[in-house]
């Protein structure tokens, strides 16, 4: 952010520095008010597209699920299913009855996948597992 801050303000440094160049009394006399406008406008414009595609996000590649990561700590589908509800912020008994199960058993996959993921909160554990890319 201080890199973009710092590119703007010398960029206008240099902008002010032109104008001081160009003798602005005597170019004023030569060439018209319109003329200023339209050179400041393009070099804004100019500016603009450039912060914009320094401020955009870039699109990022197709998501593909790490399946060596997935079968080398023991996750089970279920368990993949439930840690992905839980990536979406669901509580155990909102898990428990969409994927018609009891409570206890999500308490249980969810214990289990801290264990295998070798983290102790629910945040950590998603933090990992899209570290791991066994989710997006």
């Amino acid at each position: 952010m201080w890199r973009l801050i710092f590119a703007y303000g010398l960029t206008l440094a240099a902008l002010a520095f032109l104008l001081e160049w160009l003798d602005y009394k005597h170019a004023v006399h030569a060439w018209t008010t319109e003329f200023y406008i339209a050179c400041i406008a393009i070099i804004f414009v100019a500016l603009g597209i450039w912060v914009g595609n320094r401020l955009t996000a870039r699109p990022r590649e197709a998501y593909a699920r790490n399946d060596a990561a997935i079968t080398s700590l023991g996750i089970s589908g279920r368990e993949i299913e439930v840690l992905e509800m839980l990536a979406a912020g669901h509580a155990n008994k909102v898990i428990a009855r969409r994927l018609d199960i009891s409570p206890n058993t999500v308490k249980t996959h969810v214990a289990r996948l801290f264990e295998k993921l070798e983290v102790a909160s629910r945040t950590q554990a998603i933090n990992k597992a899209r570290e791991l890319e066994i989710l997006p």
